[in-house]
């Protein structure tokens, strides 16, 4: 028998949205003197869908945009802290809560060089 105030197990089946993650001081210090200063933030002013893409040379672009964004530290630190499951953040790719180097495309690999 668990006591009242015991912690319960997460349930799968069951997720909480009243309580959104947690954004760390420094992401809300970076993201409000960005906007303070007018800076363009890129994910705020393209479709967020571009963050999110299919293919290795989306994926590509959207981490190019990142490249001079002024808050892609801040950004990425809070990515990480919350193990990101997947998209472009801060500049970097993430699959699973990790970050990759590259996206692999769709299919199997090939088994025989490909003449260019």
């Amino acid at each position: 028998m668990t006591s009242p105030h015991a912690p319960s197990a997460p349930n799968a089946d069951h997720f909480d949205d009243s309580h959104p993650p947690e954004v760390s001081l420094m992401q809300l210090t970076a993201f409000e003197e960005a906007e303070t200063l007018g800076a363009p933030i890129p994910c705020r002013s393209l479709d967020p869908e571009v963050f999110f893409a299919e293919t290795p040379a989306d994926v590509e672009y959207a981490k190019s945009l990142c490249g001079t964004c002024p808050v892609k530290a801040a950004c990425l630190t809070g990515a990480l802290e919350r193990r990101e499951p997947w998209g472009v953040w801060g500049g970097e790719l993430f699959v699973q809560g990790v970050v990759v180097a590259r996206k692999r495309p769709r299919g199997r690999p090939r088994k025989t060089e490909v003449m260019a």
